[in-house]
């Protein structure tokens, strides 16, 4: 609900602060008072396009901020904390300002915001009756949530809705697979011939680098067993060769190293150098003995590094890209192969989410026909009382050819004003007035399941008295009694129903009308009842009357 409300330098409002509690809050002042000011003020809030008139003469920007509670909203919170904005208290802060110069700017909880997610996030706490473009209740969508809650059947609807996001995630996955499929056939005899060219050539990973080392050993082997052979002889093999050399030396410092043990370490050093010798010797003279030539095998090295050369420009540039491309062509043609069981089986599921959808449809829209006529018969009965005599509202269910994500029908609330004409959607009434009464009725048989938490009536008491004032009055108690319900009234009969009563005033300063916002009690009240009755608000008859209404409230 609406725990606070700034205004600073909108229109004739110089500052204005007031802070609300729950139950019925009347705003009361003369005629031009700034009444409406407030709730244009609010309406802001709301997402109302932003314009340089509102800026109060001589300030540089108007200013308007409200606070709300919202920790008995889940919904709510959830979405904040999805934008990041969620306050651990369970507040949140709306705030516009408009600059002289028409630039507009929002926050939300401190944070710089958009007047779209602004009015986004305002409209689901505040439903201002008397300006059509706030009311919740004339949008299609909302209408349909409202009587989906009514109906008692939000969850049928969430099934609806599900099930239409299944059926559409498989038609659309079926199409793309189709079109996947097309595409794959249309290539297919060029596929095949990749493939069979790819298969034909049986590479392995790795193959160039190693044919690439056997066509240099091969090209330069006649040098290679010169030069191994030699090195063997000049380490091993030869006559006088290093290892005999290093071995005498070694046997010769082993012999010294048993007069002295310092020489050991040294002696052992000889040791391993030689073992390292006569290794490396017998190795080149292994390698040299092995090593033959292979009449042919240098021209088919040749053969096949050309081979792969031109599969990797085709499919490369690296021959892991070849192998890539034989594993996705090899892949896509299996698509092909299984595409019919594939497919059947998606069938197969499309059948069941449609199933699902038109049998949760069905049953949605059996209990909105149902809950229709019910909605319709109890708020057509609440507006004779309201001065609606002869009034009708219906609440129209259009069928679609084919179920979508809302259900079988879309739902529209429509009202006829006067017996015997045409019962019209509630955007298309006219008079600011009957609306917001047509409004109260609504919100009177909708106070259990409509999950907006402050409501403005603006314009409720318009062309009313007497009696009907004083049934607006109880009707707006009794909605007080589910919501914060904030009424702009000149009659008293309904300004004394509310727990909290604010009036609205003007008076000048330094040559400058400004508005002023005063709570109400005790015999201030009482003067403030006493001028709405019409009389003098200073005759004890007037007061005496004032106190009457007060105490039946």
């Amino acid at each position: 609900m609406l725990i606070e409300l700034r205004i600073r330098d909108y229109a004739v409002i110089e500052d204005l602060r007031a802070e609300f509690g729950p139950g019925l809050v009347a705003l009361t002042g003369e005629t031009g008072a700034g009444k409406s000011i407030v709730v244009g003020a609010i309406s802001l809030l709301l997402g109302e396009r932003a314009s340089a008139d509102v800026v109060r003469a001589g300030a540089k920007r108007a200013r308007v901020e409200a606070v709300f509670d919202i920790r008995h909203l889940p919904d709510l919170r959830r979405r904040t904390e999805e934008l990041g904005l969620d306050d651990p208290e369970g507040l949140l802060i709306l705030r516009r300002e408009v600059a002289r110069e028409g630039r507009s700017r929002a926050w939300v909880n401190g944070s710089p915001s958009t007047a779209t997610l602004l009015g986004e996030l305002g409209q689901s706490l505040v439903d201002l009756h008397g300006q059509h473009e706030h009311q919740t209740l004339i949008r299609r969508e909302a209408q349909q949530g409202i009587l989906d809650a009514f109906a008692g059947a939000g969850s049928v609807a969430w099934e609806v809705h599900d099930a239409y996001r299944a059926r559409a995630h498989l038609e659309q996955e079926r199409s793309e697979r189709q079109a996947r499929l097309r595409e794959i056939e249309g290539r297919r005899d060029f596929l095949d011939f990749q493939l069979e060219e790819l298969e034909n050539a049986r590479v392995q990973e790795g193959e160039d680098e190693r044919l690439r080392a056997d066509l240099s050993r091969l090209e330069h082997l006649d040098e290679l067993l010169r030069g191994t052979h030699g090195l063997a002889e000049v380490l091993y093999a030869g006559e006088d060769a290093l290892s005999d050399r290093v071995r005498s030396a070694r046997d010769e410092l082993i012999k010294l190293a048993r007069m002295d043990a310092a020489l050991d370490e040294q002696a052992a050093a000889l040791d391993d150098v030689f073992h390292k010798l006569a290794e490396a010797g017998r190795a080149l003279g292994d390698y040299a003995a092995a090593s033959e030539a292979e009449p042919g095998r240098l021209e088919q090295i040749r053969a096949r590094l050309d081979l792969l050369y031109r599969l990797k420009r085709k499919y490369g540039p690296e021959l892991s890209d070849v192998l890539a491309t034989q594993a996705q062509v090899a892949h896509e043609l299996d698509e092909l192969a299984g595409s019919t069981v594939e497919l059947g089986e998606l069938d197969r599921k499309l059948a069941d989410a449609a199933g699902r959808l038109h049998t949760s449809a069905r049953e949605l829209s059996k209990r909105r026909q149902a809950a229709a006529e019910r909605l319709g018969r109890e708020v057509t009965a609440l507006l004779p009382a309201l001065g609606l005599e002869g009034a009708t509202f219906t609440v129209r269910l259009d069928p679609l050819e084919e179920p979508s994500a809302q259900g079988a029908e879309r739902v529209e609330f429509n009202a006829a004003l006067n017996a015997g004409f045409e019962a019209r959607p509630l955007a298309r009434i006219a008079s600011g007035g009957e609306l917001a009464r047509v409004m109260l009725a609504l919100k009177t048989v909708l106070a259990d399941v409509d999950q907006i938490p402050t409501l403005i009536f603006d314009e409720v008491d318009a062309g009313i008295g007497g009696a009907v004032a004083n049934a607006v009055g109880d009707k707006l108690l009794e909605v007080a009694g589910r919501h914060q319900v904030f009424v702009v009234t000149h009659l008293p009969q309904i300004a004394s129903r509310a727990g909290e009563h604010l009036r609205v005033s003007k008076r000048v300063a330094e040559r400058t009308t400004e508005a002023h916002l005063e709570r109400l009690g005790g015999e201030a009240r009482v003067t403030e009842i006493a001028r709405m009755l019409g009389g003098d608000a200073d005759s004890e008859v007037s007061r005496e009357h004032a106190r009457e209404l007060l105490a039946g409230r």
